[in-house]
């Protein structure tokens, strides 16, 4: 759990990289409509929670620096018995007070008119620019006269990409439950049949143990269909000889996890199968060996793209010399993604690949990242021995970024041959 005092040091953080008398607004997610009257399950704007620890919608926190002093307000709902019968308990303005370690609270309703009278004794304004909500659009307005608007996102993207031990714990009991799930996985494949079945176990465990949402919609996709990168149908039957991709992770009280595993339905590889798979994982580990402090994720792509490009050419899918095959791209055929990207309060964390100056960020202590090298081969693509038709393999770990080295956060969840047969 993280502590009031981290996201007063986080609010401290911001506040330094702020313009002299500006006002930073960061505004919580809106309710989002399924269908007609009823909504999606509430989940709070990341960047929002980041900063505040505060859970409940129609929010705002606001962070005004003048001159060298700084002060942090939080607007929430005000208390309404007729409303909380429909919608729950809110915490309310002097029970926000009572937990939360800001300069004031206030409730919603005076967020316009406060805004306005900050304003004025201000210069610049922060807000999300990639929000889309009414709410920015009045905000605008109402800075129409400031001096500059400027991009609150990016602040606090950089700030998240290093992850306190409190966010490292987070990630790792997300992880501890994304594990239960894919040895789950393993062990019950072979007795279902559709690939929504096997969903449903992953999801039972998530839920079980007490990650109430999923970090991203699960990937179950049984022979061809993991050749769709983002297969969510999970709807086909799990077919006997087969491979299956299990891309699924958990959030845990907002921390992501994120794993892939790729098994034989039935529980034993072919041969065909066996090989592509050992050429992957051999990839895989490699990558991760070479993730420390200093490095850059480019570097990682170059070697994942080299090393991957090798293992084709030995495996006889491609043909030709690798210098040729690499300059020419040709094995985006097969591996068109990236190695690997950030990850935290979500899964793609927004946190920034480049600099103020346009540079890459090398990769720095504390950064969590993915690492996914991958081969897709399409049933109908008759260039490729037919063999390795039709087969589509990802191995993922979520890996923490140390001084001399790395940890690999999510190294207990199975991933050798052995391992999985045996399972």
């Amino acid at each position: 759990m993280i502590q009031e005092t981290e996201y007063i040091s986080r609010r401290n953080l911001v506040a330094k990289e702020l313009e002299k008398n500006s006002v930073a607004v960061i505004l919580s997610a809106k309710q989002q409509t399924r269908s007609n009257d009823t909504q999606y399950p509430y989940r709070q704007n990341s960047n929002f929670y980041y900063l505040s620890g505060f859970k409940e919608e129609n929010s705002a926190l606001v962070i005004i620096k003048k001159n060298k002093k700084t002060k942090s307000y939080l607007f929430v709902q005000k208390k309404d018995a007729s409303l909380e019968l429909w919608t729950g308990k809110r915490l309310g303005e002097l029970k926000a007070k009572e937990l939360f370690c800001l300069d004031d609270v206030f409730i919603i309703d005076t967020f316009d008119s406060k805004i306005k009278e900050w304003l004025k004794e201000c210069k610049n304004l922060y807000f999300d620019f990639s929000m889309q909500d009414e709410r920015i659009e009045r905000l605008r307005e109402m800075g129409s006269k400031l001096y500059e608007h400027k991009n609150i996102a990016h602040i606090i993207g950089a700030l998240r990409l290093i992850k306190s031990e409190a966010e490292i714990m987070l990630i790792k009991k997300a992880l501890s439950i994304t594990k239960e799930a894919h040895h789950k996985a393993m062990k019950s494949a072979r007795n279902l049949e559709y690939e929504f079945e096997l969903q449903a176990e992953i999801e039972y465990i998530f839920k079980k143990n007490g990650a109430y949402s999923d970090a991203y919609t699960s990937i179950v996709a049984c022979g061809n269909s993991a050749n769709t990168l983002h297969y969510i149908s999970n709807n086909k039957p799990l077919v006997n000889g087969e491979l299956i991709l299990i891309d699924a992770g958990c959030e845990y009280d907002y921390y992501a996890s994120d794993i892939t595993r790729t098994i034989p339905m039935n529980g034993k590889f072919t041969d065909a199968q066996a090989e592509l798979y050992e050429m992957i994982l051999d990839v895989e580990v490699k990558i991760i060996s070479m993730v420390k402090a200093g490095v850059y994720r480019s570097y990682l792509q170059e070697q994942s793209e080299e090393l991957l490009c090798k293992g084709l050419i030995k495996l006889g899918i491609l043909k030709g010399s690798l210098k040729k095959l690499l300059k020419n791209k040709v094995y985006k055929k097969y591996y068109p993604h990236g190695i690997g990207h950030w990850m935290g309060l979500d899964v793609h964390d927004e946190a920034p690949y480049k600099n103020k100056k346009g540079k890459e960020i090398e990769l720095m202590s504390g950064m969590v990242l993915t690492i996914e090298p991958a081969i897709y081969i399409d049933k109908d693509d008759n260039a490729v021995p037919k063999k390795f038709r039709g087969i589509g393999i990802r191995i993922e770990d979520d890996i923490l970024v140390r001084e001399k080295g790395c940890e690999n956060l999510s190294s207990s969840i199975y991933k050798t041959i052995k391992d999985i047969e045996n399972i």
